[in-house]
C-alpha cells in the first residue's frame, strides 16, 4: 500500500492541491500498480474532501474503487460520516497499539477504547464501509506493554477487520524486533492479515519492512522517494528491490515506472530526490572512476543486479577531474565520434582540468570540449537564440519577447507566464507548437546549483531534465545569471532534440521513396 497521499502529504512543508493528488493517485494505481493507496486523512479540510471525492469518483469508473483507502479516527460518526460523502468504501481507523498512548494520550481505559473502536466498526458496517484497523505506536506496545496488544486483539479479530496495520510510528524497531514482532502477531494470530507501517528515524525503514515480510506480514506501506513525518517513510523503489533481488519476493509493482513516479512527486512536493537515492537518485547509475567504466567494458565488472534499464533508465559515465579514457571512450561512442588515441589523451586532458576548476561536464559538452581541443570548426547550432528581453513587474505577469533561428530562419514571439523562465519557455513553445506544428519537449525537472558563500557574481548552474519522444534528456547551462543559465540549457536542448528531427526526417523520407 502507497500512503503519499496521505502520510507522505505530512512530510514538512508538502501539500498537494487536488488535481495534483488525482493525477498521483491514477499513475500510482494504473502505472506503478501498487495495490492500495492511502490518500488522505478524514476531516482535515475541505480541499482534502474534494480531492477524496475526486479520486474517488475516477477510482469508481476505473472499477478500482477497492483500493482507495482513506485514514479516520474513532470519534462516533464523524470520521466515516465524512469518508462515505466522498464515496470512499474503506477506513483505515485509527486506534491505539500501546498502554501509554491509550492512557495518557486518550485518557480512557483499554477497555473504554475497546468499547469506542467497535461501535465505529459497527457503524462503518451500517455504511457499507471495509474497515482496516492501525494500532497507533504497536511498535512501543509491542516492546513495553504486550498485554495490551494482545487485549486488544482479542477483542477486536472477530470484529470483522480486514487487515490489522502495524506502524512503527517513532522509527524505534531494529530489525530483528521487526521480524520477531510479526512473528509473535502472526503466529497468535493466524487467521488474520497483517500490514507492516515502517518509519525511518534510524534509517532502518527498508530494513525493518523487509526483516517484517520474512516475520509474515503480507502487506507493506511505502511512499514515493521516502517522504513522511519527520525522517520519512519506507520509500517504494527501494523496497521492491531488495524484496525482489534479495528474497525472490513478487510484487505487482511495474519497475519501469518507479523513476516516472519519483520525478512526478518530486515536482509536486517541491522535495528534491538527493542525487545518490538508491533507484532513483540521478548518480546512482554513473560510473565516475575510470577504473569502473574500464571494468565495464571487460564484462560488467562493476555492474549488479539494479540494472538502470529495470527502471526505465541507462548507465553513465560521468566527465570530470576522476575521468579516466575508459569514461571518455563510452561517451564518445554513445555520440557516435570516433577518436585517435593521442586525441583521447588530449580530450581527457582538457575535461581533467574543466574538473579541477569544479566544472561539471555533460555529454552534451563533449562535443564542444572535442572542437575545441582538437581545434576543429565546433559543430553547427541548428537552433540559436539570436536575442531576448524579459521583464518582470509588481502585480503583473512576467514578459518575454525572443528571436530565435531554427536551421537558418528567424522566428520571433512574446508570451507571458508565471515566472520570467516559464514566460520565456512559453514563447518558445508557440513557435514551436503554432508555427512549426512539432512538439515541444516535456519539462520534468529544474535544479539550481548556487556557491554558498554569498557572492552575487558566483556562476550558477541550472540543470533541467526533460522527455521527448519517450526519451530523457538532461541539459545543464553555467552563467553568473540564473536565468541565463536556464536560457543555455534550453537552447542546448533544442538542438538535441533538432538533430533528432531531422535524423528522424531522413530516415522517413527514405523509406518513402523506397
Amino acid at each position: 500500500m502507497d500512503t503519499t497521499l496521505r502520510d507522505g502529504e505530512q512530510t514538512n512543508g508538502v501539500s498537494f492541491v487536488p488535481h495534483e493528488k488525482l493525477m498521483l493517485a491514477r499513475t500510482l494505481l494504473q502505472e506503478v500498480k501498487v495495490d492500495r493507496i492511502e490518500v488522505a486523512s478524514a476531516r482535515v479540510s475541505d480541499g482534502e474532501k474534494e480531492a477524496v471525492t475526486m479520486i474517488c469518483e475516477w477510482a469508481r469508473k476505473a472499477g478500482l474503487i477497492d483500493r482507495v483507502e482513506v485514514l479516520g479516527f474513532v470519534d462516533g460518526h464523524t470520521s466515516l460520516d465524512w469518508i462515505n460523502d466522498t464515496g470512499c468504501r474503506t477506513i483505515n481507523l485509527l486506534s491505539k497499539g500501546s498502554l501509554k498512548h491509550c492512557t495518557q494520550q486518550l485518557k480512557k481505559t483499554p477497555e473504554q477504547h475497546l468499547s469506542d473502536i467497535l461501535q465505529s466498526i459497527d457503524y462503518a458496517k451500517q455504511l457499507g464501509i471495509h474497515v482496516n484497523l492501525y494500532l497507533e505506536d504497536w511498535s512501543s506496545g509491542i516492546k513495553d506493554s504486550r498485554d495490551y496488544v494482545y487485549f486488544m486483539m482479542d477483542g477486536l479479530k472477530e470484529a470483522g477487520i480486514e487487515r490489522f496495520l502495524l506502524p512503527d510510528t517513532l522509527g524505534i524497531m531494529t530489525p530483528d524486533q521487526a521480524k520477531e514482532g510479526l512473528a509473535m502477531m502472526t503466529s497468535r494470530y493466524p487467521g488474520q492479515r497483517f500490514d507492516f507501517h515502517a518509519h525511518n528515524d534510524y534509517d532502518l525503514a527498508v530494513a525493518d519492512s523487509v526483516a517484517a515480510v520474512q516475520g509474515g506480514a503480507t502487506g507493506l506501506h511505502t511512499t514515493i522517494n521516502g517522504l513522511g513525518e519527520r525522517a520519512g517513510n519506507a520509500p517504494l523503489a527501494s523496497v521492491q528491490a531488495v524484496l525482489k533481488d534479495h528474497y525472490g519476493i513478487s510484487t505487482n509493482v511495474d519497475e519501469s515506472k518507479l523513476n516516472e513516479i519519483s520525478h512526478l512527486v518530486e515536482s509536486y512536493s517541491g522535495i528534491g530526490v538527493p542525487p545518490n537515492k538508491p533507484v532513483v537518485g540521478e548518480s546512482v547509475f554513473t560510473q565516475v572512476a575510470g577504473v569502473h567504466a574500464d571494468g565495464d567494458n571487460k564484462d560488467n565488472l562493476y555492474c549488479n543486479s539494479l540494472l538502470p534499464e529495470r527502471f526505465g533508465r541507462k548507465r553513465e559515465y560521468a566527465l570530470g577531474k576522476n575521468s579516466g579514457k575508459a569514461n571518455i571512450l563510452r561517451n564518445l561512442e554513445e555520440l557516435g565520434l570516433a577518436l585517435s588515441p593521442e586525441q583521447t589523451k588530449a580530450v581527457t586532458k582538457r575535461i581533467i582540468e574543466l574538473g579541477d576548476k569544479k566544472e561539471l561536464v555533460s555529454q552534451e559538452d563533449l562535443p564542444y570540449i572535442v572542437a575545441d581541443v582538437l581545434k576543429h570548426g565546433a559543430p553547427d547550432d541548428k537552433v540559436k537564440l539570436d536575442s531576448y528581453l524579459v521583464s518582470t513587474s509588481y502585480g503583473l505577469k512576467p514578459l518575454a519577447s525572443i528571436r530565435i533561428e531554427i536551421n537558418g530562419v528567424s522566428y520571433e514571439e512574446s508570451a507571458t507566464g508565471d515566472g520570467q523562465y516559464d514566460a520565456f519557455v512559453r514563447a518558445v513553445r508557440h513557435i514551436y507548437r503554432d508555427r512549426l506544428q512539432r512538439k515541444f519537449p516535456w519539462l520534468t525537472n529544474y535544479a539550481v546549483s548556487i556557491p554558498p558563500g554569498g557572492r552575487t557574481d558566483a556562476l550558477v548552474q541550472t540543470s533541467i531534465s526533460w522527455t521527448y519522444n519517450g526519451k530523457s534528456y538532461r541539459t545543464r547551462g553555467l552563467d553568473a545569471d540564473q536565468m541565463e543559465a536556464a536560457i543555455k540549457a534550453t537552447i542546448k536542448m533544442l538542438n538535441i532534440i533538432e538533430d533528432q528531427f531531422q535524423e528522424s526526417a531522413k530516415e522517413h523520407k527514405i523509406e518513402k521513396e523506397q
